[in-house]
C-alpha cells in the first residue's frame, strides 16, 4: 500500500469526511479523530484518518452496541 505524508487542515478534512467544521472540531477536541494541534491549528495525517475510518464500525453497528449497552443497565 502506498504511503502518503499528506497533511490536511480542518477545512480539508471536513470536506473529505463530508462533515461540518464544528462537528470535526468537537471530534478532534474529544480525541475521537486522530489529529494534533500545531499552535492554534489542527492538522491531520490523511493516512491516519483513513486507517481510523477503516477501524470504525458502521453506523448500524454503533446503534446496535449502544442499544445492547442500555439493555444491560
Amino acid at each position: 500500500m502506498p504511503h502518503s505524508d499528506e497533511v490536511l487542515t480542518i477545512d480539508e478534512l471536513a470536506a473529505y469526511l463530508k462533515l461540518s467544521k464544528s462537528s470535526l472540531y468537537k471530534l478532534a477536541q474529544a480525541g475521537k479523530v486522530p489529529g494534533q494541534k500545531v499552535g492554534k491549528h489542527w492538522r491531520f495525517h490523511k493516512d491516519g484518518v483513513d486507517a481510523w475510518l477503516m477501524r470504525r464500525p458502521t453506523h448500524g453497528h454503533d446503534q446496535t452496541r449502544e442499544a445492547h449497552s442500555r439493555q444491560k443497565e
